[in-house]
């Protein structure tokens, strides 16, 4: 006769249950919750209490009432879901999710149980999937568009400097030519742009030096903006690693920076560029899956007149633009390139607090791991 085991240890469940990157939750026939592990109370954004247990369960997740309504559901449905997916817009999550019933020795549901993962990262890159292949499909459109429309706008140019010459003594024509030179630049120069933005990014991938790409963009950036009296301070942290990146690429990301805050300063101002290591914190749910990734991250910051509030949340849009003469196009080919390299820009700004572009790109193993502290 085989011999039993040692009986099972409640604690040691417990800490099965309490370590598991799933949430779970179980309760019992009356509601009341019975279990709620770690993984459930952060993904559903809510405090560890000891006095949660034997609570209602939808007093507990009052903050989550789509779980709420999903676990009410767990003695009236006949056939529980398998498998099924939740949207939390509150939280703005997604939850893929299985409900069982817990039953007695005598097949009697005396409570369920929910098992349940967040899914909202493999969400948002299916999304950015979809998204690529339509934003591909309307580049190539956009691209046959922009190419048709050069030719006519060159020739507008050229019969406008043609007629220029004829009438040298009428001033009211001379003005008004020179207005359709200018706007039939201003155009091309959308066009230009237009092409750059539809147009897949390619990358030339080679080590490149964050300081090389500064003092590059820096030097463009001053012959394409007038820089009058701004005070440029650069400070780049000692022996930065080299990155894989494309150097041209990132020099045109950091010219259009840094001529942006020229022209937001007006010859008068200070601008501040810095470049320090750091890590991108890890998700907890990929907590010795996934190691942390070493990146630099570049500052970009002026004292400049700032950017109205309503405008932050769309500044990287095509064809949004606060200047007069701008394209709107500068910044979302910024960020195109940005995200080509798995990086990552962001700004604050508020007016009369300046502004600050915040460039953060991942550094290759190549480059060797190190200890950073974390960038505020």
């Amino acid at each position: 006769m085989p011999r039993s085991g040692p009986a099972p240890d409640d604690r040691f469940f417990r800490h099965i249950v309490s370590s598991m990157r799933n949430g779970v939750i179980a309760f019992r026939r009356d509601g009341t919750l019975a279990l709620m592990n770690d993984e459930a109370y952060r993904t559903f954004g809510l405090t560890k209490s000891a006095s949660d247990l034997g609570r209602p369960f939808a007093d507990v997740l009052r903050a989550v009432p789509g779980a709420i309504r999903v676990m009410s559901a767990a003695f009236e449905l006949s056939h529980l879901p398998n498998r099924a997916e939740l949207r939390l817009k509150d939280l703005d999550r997604v939850i893929g999710y299985t409900l069982s019933q817990v039953k007695d020795d005598s097949g009697n549901a005396i409570g369920a149980v929910m098992f349940f993962k967040d899914l909202t990262q493999v969400e948002q890159l299916a999304e950015r999937e979809r998204l690529r292949d339509r934003l591909a499909s309307l580049g190539e459109m956009a691209a046959g568009i922009a190419h048709e429309l050069k030719n006519p706008l060159a020739g507008i140019e050229v019969m406008a400097g043609l007629l220029r010459r004829q009438v040298p003594d009428s001033t009211d024509a001379q003005s008004l030519l020179a207005d359709i030179i200018s706007e039939a630049k201003l155009a091309n120069a959308i066009v230009v742009e237009m092409l750059e933005f539809v147009r897949p990014i390619r990358l030339q991938v080679e080590h490149t030096k964050i300081a090389d790409v500064v003092h590059q963009a820096m030097t463009l950036a001053e012959s394409k903006a007038p820089r009058g009296d701004v005070i440029v301070t650069v400070d780049l942290e000692e022996e930065l690693p080299t990155i894989e990146a494309d150097l041209h690429q990132l020099v045109q990301v950091f010219t259009n920076l840094f001529a942006n805050a020229f022209e937001a300063l007006d010859s008068k101002g200070r601008i501040t560029v810095t470049a320090v290591r750091s890590v991108i914190e890890q998700d907890p749910a990929m907590i010795g899956v996934q190691p942390p990734t070493p990146t630099i991250v570049v500052d970009v910051v002026d004292d400049g007149p700032g950017v109205p509030l309503e405008a932050t949340d769309k500044i990287f849009d095509p064809f949004f633009t606060t200047k007069p003469q701008g394209t709107g196009l500068g910044l979302a080919i910024v960020r195109k390139i940005v995200d080509a390299h798995d990086g990552r820009i962001d700004v604050n700004s508020a007016p009369g607090a300046g502004t600050r572009f915040r460039v953060t790109l991942p550094i290759t193993s190549a480059s060797g791991w190190f200890k950073s502290k974390p960038v505020k």
